[in-house]
């Protein structure tokens, strides 16, 4: 997918205080730096879009890549959002998963709110009623 001009996507992980920020901007539950510093290292697949430099967009996918990957900190900057910088986010995440994970993987994620929109132009659909998503914080 093209990104518009002075956008630019490239496949790492961000760094802790942009995970931090990111989440923080775009509206998701916020994360200690130091819970990221622990969780960032495992990623399997991760994507960063930049404007001038500065982070503005990342994703993740997470997991084992042969059972199991979830797709997670999928996030865009308020002030950068409508531009298709999601949709860029999510093809790359699939399109690596698709080289990286065994065939059959099960892939998951969480959509808050709207974003299940988002997800289901890349195959996602709703487990509900047959399972339903849970989740704890420790």
């Amino acid at each position: 997918m093209t990104l518009p001009a002075g956008y630019d996507l490239a496949y790492e992980t961000p760094a802790v205080d942009e995970h931090v920020r990111l989440r923080t901007d775009a509206g998701m539950t916020p994360m200690a730096a130091e819970n990221a510093g622990r969780g960032l290292p495992n990623t399997l697949v991760g994507v960063v879009v930049r404007h001038d430099g500065r982070a503005i967009g990342m994703g993740r996918a997470i997991g084992d890549g042969g059972l199991f990957a979830q797709i997670v900190d999928v996030a865009v900057d308020p002030a950068h959002q409508g531009k298709g910088l999601g949709k860029a986010i999510m093809a790359a995440l699939m399109s690596r998963l698709a080289e990286l994970a065994a065939p059959g993987c099960y892939v998951s994620l969480i959509a808050d709110g709207e974003a299940w929109k988002l997800y289901e132009q890349y195959g996602f659909r709703p487990t509900a009623p047959r399972s339903i998503g849970m989740a704890r914080l420790l």
